[in-house]
């Protein structure tokens, strides 16, 4: 039986099928027009068959099988029991003839019945196996099951016979492979993830585990290995890996933008400085290649930039005509695409005050993701804030400024309301803020405590106490988060008096001459009802209140200064006065001559300067 012989060569047709068959423990024997074509060692030993090719009915139950074979139709299986050492055998037909394999019977029954177990357990394994051999020339695979078929699209008989490398493609880390062979020359256990390619060409992760088999004398003998198709999950690794440096980058241009921005608003002294040096800053990130920054004009109706940076080509048309309306209707990023590039334009806003919008154009034709309009939204929300200081700051460093007094008739702010309620006249005094609001002091005339007390138990989310309680006179503080006072302020102006009478009250506003007074009479009549302007007019002021003050403390000495105080708080400058001269004197441990000395000397300087800035 050549055919037989051939099965142990290296080489041949059909060698390494026939190598597999060979090492199968059942005898196997092929039969065509019932002459046995093959036989493999287990059943030439079992049935003592020669190489002359002899006839099947030298197979023990043969006429059992040749009733089988012929009852059995091409491209299917049977099992047939049969009698004495074989409990039956499996039928293969095709239309060649037939493979036929013997199931023992007796004493190793169980054992072939966990061999048979252990066998459908690899050829059905849901992970690609296979079994190479290492003593033939680069260990080629001599078995695989229908799960690597199925993993790399290649059939048995075209992976039957070649090393396992046949997966590789020119993208296949090199660094992987070296580790894989590495584990097979040390014939130890291995585990790599390589990129192969099945064949039609496509790429896959392959997962492959490569373990030694050894006899029991533990000579080794082939090797299994086992793959397993891990594309979902590396492909889910490598985009982790992508955001995750994608991230990275962000938050460290998130941290340089942010602190550059940051140190612009605190290190600016203008508004037009600001707003410049933001625009230098966004352009020099590469993600951008133009930033300008623009402003309502109340007269036109349009929006008017007022710096800009980079590349500007188009920001009249995606500021002025569509994205800046937008964002500054909405408070909310508004995204445009011209001639090709991506703008992004958000409002500029700080407490309810608007200044604007920013406009930013993307380098590359992309979209803005929702992380890229947190970060340039944040950027946003600082300039704003910046710009607020610097606007509200100007009244205290300018000596131009612009006069307004208004009406206000919404009982909605407290002391109108109190004003009603008790018929009584509110002044304002000043405003402070605290944790819990801003607190207005207003002196009460025309009506007591009690009666201030009851007009106030109406007022919705403001606490109202009294602080000081006279015969003729209260003063009142009136705390609550809705204050008009703040909301003048916020906008840049300063608010010199308040008079409520009749549940009417008439404001005086001082507001730079360079300010946005429109902005500031819009931010009431947006929030109040019944806000009306009574003037407006131009003017120059001299100190200011605490700029005289400290001008005057720098003229008196310590102890003038401190003669003229004790005088004043002990209520010298009364009458009838309720304390005298030699009193005070000896209050401070000072004589009666000196303590008239330095009060004459603190009074002279006093007059000096208020007559002084009078005629200034």
């Amino acid at each position: 039986m050549d055919d037989v012989e051939s099965a142990d060569d290296d080489g041949g047709d059909g060698g390494p099928t026939r190598a597999v068959l060979e090492r199968i423990v059942d005898p196997v024997v092929a039969v065509v027009d019932g002459t046995v074509t093959y036989a493999n060692r287990a059943a030439r030993e079992a049935f003592g068959i020669s190489d002359d090719g002899p006839e099947a009915t030298a197979l023990e139950g043969w006429d059992r099988l040749a009733e089988a074979v012929e009852e059995t139709a091409a491209g299917t299986a049977r099992h047939v029991d049969l009698e004495g050492r074989w409990t039956g055998a499996r039928i293969h037909r095709d239309a060649e003839g037939v493979t036929i394999r013997f199931e023992p019977d007796g004493e190793n029954e169980q054992e072939d019945d966990d061999r048979a177990l252990k066998e459908r357990a690899i050829a059905e394994a849901p992970v690609g196996a296979v079994i190479s051999d290492p003593d033939r020339a680069d260990n080629p695979l001599i078995y695989v099951n229908e799960t690597f078929e199925r993993i790399t699209g290649y059939d048995f008989d075209e992976i039957v016979g070649q090393n396992c490398r046949f997966l590789q493609g020119e993208e296949t880390d090199e660094d992987a492979i070296d580790e894989l062979r590495a584990g097979i020359e040390e014939r130890r256990p291995v585990t790599v993830e390589l990129k192969n390619y099945r064949a039609d060409g496509t790429e896959f992760w392959n997962e492959v585990t490569v373990a030694p088999l050894r006899n029991d004398r533990g000579e080794l003998t082939h090797f299994v290995g086992f793959q397993n198709d891990v594309t979902a999950r590396k492909k889910a690794e490598i985009e982790l890996e992508r955001r995750t440096e994608e991230l990275e980058y962000v938050l460290d241009r998130i941290e340089g933008l942010v602190q550059d921005v940051t140190a612009a608003v605190a290190g600016s002294t203008t508004r037009s400085e600001l707003e410049a040096e933001v625009c230098e800053r966004i352009v020099a990130e590469a993600a951008y290649d133009g930033a300008w920054i623009g402003e309502r004009n109340p007269t036109m109706g349009g929006v008017d930039v007022r710096a800009s940076a980079g590349e500007t080509s188009t920001h009249d048309r995606v500021t002025a005509d569509r994205s800046a309306p937008e964002a500054m209707a909405t408070e909310s990023v508004s995204v445009e695409t011209v001639d090709g590039h991506t703008h992004a334009t958000f409002s500029l806003s700080y407490n309810e005050i608007e200044y604007g919008v920013i406009t930013v154009r993307m380098a590359e034709d992309r979209p803005v993701d929702d992380r890229e309009t947190v970060i340039l939204s944040a950027l946003a929300r600082t300039l704003a804030s910046g710009i607020n200081a610097r606007e509200t700051s100007r009244i205290l460093e300018t000596d131009a400024i612009v006069a307004v007094e208004l009406e206000l008739v919404d009982d909605a702010i407290a002391p109108i309301a109190v004003s009603t309620e008790a018929d009584c006249r509110l002044e304002y005094r000043r405003s402070t803020h605290r944790g819990d609001g801003t607190a207005s002091l207003f002196t009460v005339t025309g009506a007591d405590a009690d009666d201030v007390r009851r007009a106030a138990e109406s007022l919705d989310d403001v606490d109202c106490r009294i602080v000081v309680d006279r015969d003729d006179e209260c003063l009142v503080e009136f705390v609550g988060e809705d204050d008009p006072v703040t909301r003048l302020s916020d906008r840049g102006a300063r608010v010199r008096s308040i008079e409520c009478r009749d549940g009417r009250a008439g404001f005086e506003l001082e507001v730079p001459q360079s300010g946005n007074v429109r902005s500031v009479v819009e931010a009431l009549e947006d929030r109040y009802d019944g806000t009306s302007v009574l003037s407006v007019r131009q003017r120059e002021i001299g100190d200011t209140r605490q700029e005289f003050v400290e001008r005057l403390e720098d003229n008196l000495t310590d102890r003038q200064f401190a003669v003229l105080r004790r005088a004043y708080l002990g209520g010298y400058f009364e009458w009838p006065r309720p304390v005298t001269g030699e009193e005070l004197a000896q209050s401070m441990d000072v004589s009666r001559p000196t303590f008239h000395e330095h009060l004459r000397t603190a009074e002279q300087k006093l007059c000096q300067a208020v007559f002084d800035e009078q005629s200034g």
